[in-house]
């Protein structure tokens, strides 16, 4: 089951690759704004509570789908953009084991425990 998992969501991260490729910005951006939703980790800093909130909110996939929605219908290339790399990057996160995040602490995943 995990395989399957995995390569389900290598597929979406491809998916977002090809999004992407459908937008007027050259490739290095991907690879510049991959990382950005991590930048949500900083809520740890402050308690386990707002780390997880800030993390899973820049980690949800049904967000970054409508971010990029959003952005289809006013034409505008930033939302899409952002849409996209929020999508991407959640499912690149999940294929290497990054689950959303339970409050007791940041290696506590819906996905498992990180490092067991």
């Amino acid at each position: 089951m995990k395989t399957i998992i995995k390569l389900e969501e290598l597929g979406m991260l491809l998916l977002g690759i090809y999004l992407f490729s459908l937008l007027n910005y050259q490739w290095w951006w991907f690879l510049v704004f991959i990382l950005a939703p991590d930048l949500s980790m900083t809520g740890y800093a402050f308690n386990p509570k707002i780390g997880a909130f800030l993390y899973n909110v820049f980690h949800h996939k049904g967000l970054a789908i409508l971010v990029y929605i959003v952005g289809c219908y006013l034409k505008t290339e930033p939302l899409q953009l952002i849409g996209i790399m929020l999508f991407s990057h959640a499912a690149m996160d999940r294929f290497f084991g990054y689950g959303l995040k339970y409050e007791k602490g940041f290696k506590y995943t819906h996905l498992g425990e990180i490092g067991k």
